[in-house]
């Protein structure tokens, strides 16, 4: 598969009162065509700032990019001017965002905003655009898509929105989709039920995926490889099934033991991680994760670790192999 993605030396950083946050410190990944790439982590990781670093929608100020590049087929998304990167945003790469609840306009019709993105990046016109809305909204499961695209969006519910935003963002047919946590505001059948029909229009339609979330029970069904991120940083990454066998970051293997498992004995006790996430006002020169590690060594206080293969397509940034407890050479 040809690779549409891909992104090296990616940082953030935001401006507060307290000073300056490293929201992300050097972050690399890449995604193939058809690929699925799940991005999990604690809230405050740098998921969603990673995404949004890339498509250029961080507030300036008080965010700013400082560093990085983001090739998309070839060409720096960093690196376009504003109407370059207008006619990518929504239209080859479209973002899910995670609280269907204010994602739209309350004084605009639902028909309105899904149509929109056609007239701007297809120079449909009206009639076109909303006979490709009534057939978008019908494949993601509105019923009666016709009759509702005058509706506003408070007459539809949570679950309904959420799938007014995926036809909203596959309107334009783009090659890469990025869902940032859109199951977040949702109830648990409403949640099931957006994950099968994301799985299925990806399976139908043929794009790239980024999946953002803090579950890791949603990834492991869904993508096809998988970043960890912690301290603005991806500290693992590797195909799903390698992932969840073998985690070889300390971090990764205390997120799988705190899941509840099937497999285990029902008076199993879940395991917990220590400790709190860091308060990034320092760009991290030693392992982020050191102080809340049970496999700490006097070289994780002195130097970041580099994301390097541990085992086949399976990258960790880690001086210790937490299988055994060895020091990485």
């Amino acid at each position: 598969m040809a690779e549409l993605l891909n992104v090296r030396g990616l940082e953030t950083q935001f401006r507060t009162r307290e000073g300056l946050v490293h929201a992300v410190n050097g972050v690399d990944f890449s995604l193939k065509e058809g690929e699925t790439l799940g991005i999990v982590g604690e809230s405050g990781c740098g998921k969603s700032v990673t995404v949004m670093s890339m498509l250029r929608l961080i507030p300036t100020p008080p965010g700013k990019v400082v560093a990085g590049q983001a090739f998309y087929q070839g060409k720096d998304l960093l690196k376009m001017s504003d109407e370059e990167i207008r006619h990518i945003r929504g239209s080859q790469i479209s973002m899910i965002f995670q609280d269907p609840m204010t994602s739209f306009n309350p004084v605009l019709t639902i028909g309105r905003q899904v149509a929109e993105p056609l007239e701007i990046h297809q120079g449909m016109n009206r009639k076109q655009a909303y006979e490709r809305v009534t057939e978008m909204l019908e494949l993601v499961g509105i019923p009666k898509a016709k009759d509702r695209l005058g509706d506003y969006p408070h007459q539809f519910s949570g679950g309904m929105r959420q799938r007014v935003m995926i036809a909203m963002s596959l309107v334009c047919n783009p090659s890469i989709l990025i869902a940032d946590e859109p199951t977040t505001a949702l109830d648990v059948t409403i949640q099931a039920q957006i994950i099968e029909l994301a799985k299925e229009l990806r399976d139908k339609l043929g794009m790239a995926m980024i999946w953002i979330t803090h579950d890791l029970g949603v990834i492991a069904g869904l993508a096809d490889r998988m970043a960890v991120m912690y301290g603005g940083l991806i500290i693992e990454t590797a195909p799903v099934k390698s992932l969840y066998a073998t985690p070889s970051h300390p971090y990764t293997l205390g997120l799988i033991n705190s899941l509840p498992r099937l497999d285990m004995d029902q008076y199993h006790r879940l395991e917990s991680i220590d400790g709190l996430p860091p308060i990034l006002m320092e760009k991290p020169v030693t392992c982020p994760f050191a102080p809340r590690c049970t496999f700490v060594r006097e070289r994780c206080l002195q130097e970041n670790p580099p994301l390097l293969e541990s085992a086949p397509d399976h990258y960790t940034a880690c001086w210790v192999d937490p299988a055994t407890g060895r020091d990485r050479s």
